[in-house]
């Protein structure tokens, strides 16, 4: 008996340094975006989106994981204005060293 596989959507984040953001795809769709400004040595998240149509896969937090370890690669801090990726943040203090107003002095 030969059994059925599904295979797992793949979920992937991709820096669009070109648009100041972070783009998360399920498979080959686009499913949403965190937005940022870049000042100094510091990245400040603005505003995230998952679309609608993805909303319960759990996209944004594979959005917020991979763009918040691609600053911390880039040696860069981090500031979040946005909501989403502050409360994200919040439930993660294994990034609080990286993070402006927790691990690191500022604003």
């Amino acid at each position: 008996m030969t059994e059925a596989t599904t295979a797992e959507p793949q979920r992937r984040v991709v820096h669009n340094p070109e648009n100041n953001r972070y783009d998360v795809f399920l498979d080959d769709q686009l499913a949403g975006f965190t937005e940022y400004v870049e000042r100094a040595g510091d990245t400040d998240f603005v505003h995230t989106e998952i679309d609608d149509a993805f909303a319960g896969k759990g996209l944004g937090g594979v959005l917020a994981r991979g763009a918040i370890e691609d600053v911390i690669a880039r040696g860069r801090t981090i500031t979040a204005h946005c909501p989403f990726i502050r409360g994200w943040l919040d439930k993660h203090p294994e990034y609080d060293a990286h993070v402006v107003g927790k691990g690191i002095a500022g604003e």
